[in-house]
């Protein structure tokens, strides 16, 4: 229930937003993308690609603001943002350095891992602030990641264009979707991300400041070869969460960036 509440607050926003430019007709959550969407959506990245003003990150993620913040791109090789809606209510904006360690660190995975494929979801606003139903997300330093999975034990993305319901997904503690135990998050995946980000960001003059996981996935993802390798970055991992924020953290983890 309080997953379906989260969700509605999430489509009232997109519905009711009236401070961005949009086009005239809405554009669905679905995997049916039509050639209108795709338009809309090149269209929007073609505006911002040569964005060349400093980005600025004020105050902090839960109370600031974004100035000449990039978008990200709304697929690449390996990676696809996971909403259209979404991407053209401008909910796709990051500071720049967390775009370049973003770009860096799929490019990295491409070698690393090249049949994989990842899935980025909501970022900050064009100029940050209050973003419904997040919390935080607001100075451009913030960004959810679809976390990986496997359907039979095997690498799958059938269930990567869900758009805004991909957030009401379930996991259970052993990170089987509860609505179908065939699919299971991919934990060693989500930790090769995190290894690569993590890299990529340092270069970038970055940290990543904080994870936000489901409190009881973190020992299976910590379990894993690249989960291993994970722990011993150091990096933090939430572990005071309320119940609400800790269970909507199964389906994607969060990342809050720290410039250096």
């Amino acid at each position: 229930m309080l997953r379906f509440f989260v969700f509605l607050l999430l489509l009232v926003q997109l519905v009711s937003c009236t401070s961005q430019t949009l086009p005239k007709t809405p554009i669905p959550s679905t995997d049916k993308t039509t050639n209108t969407e795709l338009s809309a959506v090149e269209t929007l990245f073609l505006e911002h690609q040569h964005d060349t003003a400093k980005s600025i990150s004020e105050g902090s993620v839960s109370n600031g603001s974004l100035t000449n913040g990039r978008i990200l791109p709304f697929s690449g090789k390996n990676f696809q943002y996971f909403d259209t809606t979404s991407y053209l209510y401008k909910r796709a904006f990051v500071h720049e350095k967390v775009l370049q360690s973003i770009l860096d660190s799929y490019q990295n995975l491409e070698i690393t891992c090249p049949d994989c494929h990842f899935g980025i979801m909501e970022c900050s606003n064009e100029h940050g602030g209050p973003i419904k139903p997040h919390r935080t997300h607001q100075n451009g330093l913030s960004v959810d990641f679809m976390t990986p999975l496997l359907k039979n034990e095997v690498p799958t993305n059938a269930l990567d264009n869900l758009g805004a319901s991909h957030y009401l997904m379930q996991f259970d503690k052993n990170g089987n979707y509860t609505s179908d135990p065939s699919y299971r998050i991919d934990f060693d995946k989500m930790a090769l991300h995190l290894l690569a980000l993590n890299e990529a960001a340092t270069a970038n003059g970055l940290k990543i400041e904080k994870v936000i996981l489901k409190l009881e996935l973190k020992d299976e993802l910590f379990a894993t070869p690249n989960g291993k390798k994970l722990r011993e970055t150091g990096i933090y991992f939430a572990t005071n969460l309320t119940p609400l924020i800790n269970n909507l953290h199964d389906d994607h983890y969060h990342v809050d960036f720290k410039i250096r």
